[in-house]
This record gives C-alpha cells, sequence and structure tokens, in this order.
C-alpha cells in the first residue's frame, strides 16, 4: 500500500482490553437465505487483518429493503435503497466523555484505564435485497467503520486495491470470480 493511503482514522486506538474482538451478525430480513455464519467469520478477518486486538466489538445487521431506505434519508439524505452503509462510533474516546452514560467515578474508586475497556467499533447494515456482492459489502462496510473512504480517487483507489486483497485472502482463495464487479450504489 502506498504511503499516505492508509485511512484518515487509522490513528485511532485499535487494541482493546482483555479479550478478542466479536461480531455479531443478525438477519433482520426475509427476502434471501444467508449464511451468517460465513458473514461473522469475513467481518472477523478484515478487523484482524487492520490490526484491531483486544476486546472489539462490531455489528453486521442485513435488513429489508425499506429498512435502509429509511436509513439512507436519515443519515446520508438519499432517497431510496442502498446496499451497505456504515456507523462507526465516531468519538474514539467516547467513555471519557462527561455525558450520560459514560464512565465515571466516585471518590473511592481508582481512575478508569481506558485500554480495559472494548472498542465500540460500529455497524454495517446491509440489504441483499439491493446488494449485488455480499462479499464485497462486508468488506467494504467494514472497512469503512474501521476508517476507510473513498472520498477522491486516491482515497478510492487505495480502497478498492484493500478491498480485492483482502477478498482474496479471506474469502475467494485466490483470483475474483467471474463477473465480479467492484462497485455498489454508494
Amino acid at each position: 500500500m502506498a504511503e499516505g493511503s492508509r485511512p484518515t482514522l487509522a490513528r485511532r486506538r485499535r487494541i482493546g482490553g482483555d479479550g478478542d474482538p466479536e461480531i455479531f451478525c443478525a438477519d433482520e430480513q426475509r427476502a434471501h437465505a444467508l449464511d451468517l455464519e460465513r458473514w461473522r467469520a469475513l467481518a472477523e478477518g478484515v478487523v484482524l487483518a487492520e490490526g484491531v486486538r483486544g476486546a472489539a466489538e462490531l455489528s453486521v445487521i442485513f435488513v429489508e429493503r425499506e429498512v435502509i431506505a429509511e436509513l439512507n434519508e436519515s443519515y446520508m439524505e438519499k432517497t431510496g435503497p442502498t446496499d451497505v452503509l456504515a456507523f462507526p462510533i465516531d468519538a474514539p474516546d467516547v467513555e471519557l466523555s462527561s455525558t450520560p452514560g459514560s464512565v465515571s467515578r466516585g471518590p473511592d474508586r481508582a481512575p478508569v484505564d481506558i485500554g480495559d475497556l472494548p472498542l465500540l467499533l460500529g455497524d454495517v447494515v446491509i440489504c441483499p435485497a439491493v446488494a449485488a456482492e455480499l462479499a464485497l459489502l462486508v468488506v467494504h462496510g467494514v472497512l469503512h467503520v474501521l476508517g476507510w473512504d473513498h472520498d477522491d480517487d486516491p482515497a478510492r483507489v487505495a480502497m478498492q486495491g484493500r478491498e480485492v486483497e483482502l477478498l482474496r485472502r479471506l474469502h475467494w482463495s485466490g483470483d475474483p470470480p467471474v463477473g465480479f464487479r467492484q462497485e455498489h450504489s454508494e
């Protein structure tokens, strides 16, 4: 990978507390039969290949066309369904905030060791009814959660290169399948 092509958020904390990354998959759609373990394992492989270690949590959720259309309009201000949306946890040190739900301590407690807390990576939402290539969307969404983007040509080329590299290593066992298209409806 060329210098400067790492994601913007690569400097974020990538090591959680004691434990291993956990990937949660949920099938909340009825249009397509899914092998959730297959997609969970692929997402976990991407998380590990990107250097995440220790306790970390990521969710991959498969939804109906109507659900992703609502999310697309609410969060991306775009009309209609899309194939994948990624929702990274925006504040890497959310546990330090002084808002309700943040970690606090009383006068007789030791300070919280941030290194002991799990990393909350975010959520990837995929609509199989819109998707052309589920494996690509799992990898694409996880990379977005981990800070990759494709907002300009160099970033797009770098991200697509990383997607193919990870798919070859973790999913295809070699070259892309015949007819593979590296595009999505974002």
